[in-house]
């Protein structure tokens, strides 16, 4: 498998690129990253170093890659946070050139815009854009509960509304929604799901809620979750082994006691995940 993914790089720490592209080569996938930003950390430091890659330098590394004719090679492309308003046109251009190579590949877009308690932390225009230009050509969406909400102009809780919000961000364009943090206030305490759906149906998985924030863990599960999905073509598979792989990466982190995630230190859970989640059809 050959997974484009266009998302930002910190040297020091995981998330974006940097977060995604170990795993995914450690499940065998083989990755292009292209980077939107490289910067020293990432910005839950408030101080951070480095450059936004301006637009059109990150077109010229895709135009470059299409040059060596691996396009019709991709299988998926990927995309998370995107640094700044440009960047959006870039991924909907590559997602055409790569699916006008191989019309089997697929997008799946992490739209990352913010989360229930620290709210939206990117740019104000950068939520519309994924909204209105984005997300409407993916086929794979990866949002959390709060980015579903806005998606969807919904304020999705339960069960029935995570549900129902699903369906409306569906109609938008993606054929599977994975929400990869359902609250729901009928929830066994100290637990948290991730839910997914698609054509065949929905199924909820429920993990242990860990008493920890890990940047960068919804970047893994996006990777995981769309190669294993394109994988096997069965979402209820992909979503327990993405969750059971993820789970074991932030309890190893916890572990240790570290701010950032133990990335490499959990790679056989990438590997070799241990399943110990069931996922349950709910509709």
């Amino acid at each position: 498998m050959k997974v484009l993914s266009i998302q930002s790089a910190v040297a020091y720490g995981h998330v974006g690129n940097s977060a995604a592209v170990f795993p995914l080569q450690r499940i065998g996938v083989e990755v292009l990253p292209v980077y939107t930003v490289t910067f020293s950390n990432h910005t839950g430091y408030g101080a951070w170093r480095g450059p936004l890659i301006a637009p059109d330098d990150v077109r010229e590394v895709i135009t470059g890659i299409e040059e060596r004719g691996v396009f019709g090679e991709i299988d998926a492309v990927l995309s998370g946070y995107q640094g700044g308003e440009g960047i959006g046109d870039v991924i909907i251009d590559a997602v055409a050139r790569v699916k006008a190579a191989n019309p089997d590949a697929v997008y799946a877009c992490d739209p990352v815009m913010g989360n229930a308690k620290s709210g939206c932390f990117v740019a104000p225009a950068i939520p519309i854009l994924l909204r209105e230009k984005v997300v409407p050509v993916a086929d794979i969406i990866t949002p959390n509960q709060f980015e579903l909400g806005f998606l969807t102009d919904t304020e999705p809780d339960t069960l029935e509304s995570t549900l129902a919000s699903v369906d409306l961000a569906m109609a938008i364009g993606p054929r599977t929604v994975l929400v990869t943090s359902v609250e729901r206030p009928d929830r066994e305490e100290d637990t948290i799901e991730m839910l997914v759906a698609d054509a065949t149906g929905a199924w909820i998985v429920q993990t242990p809620r860990l008493p920890m924030k890990a940047n960068g863990s919804g970047d893994v599960t996006a990777a995981l979750f769309t190669a294993h999905y394109v994988e096997t073509g069965d979402a209820k598979t992909a979503l327990e082994r993405t969750a059971s792989s993820v789970f074991d990466l932030l309890a190893a982190t916890l572990e240790s006691g570290a701010r950032e995630l133990r990335l490499v230190e959990a790679q056989e859970f990438y590997a070799n995940p241990r399943m110990q989640f069931s996922a349950r059809q709910v509709r």
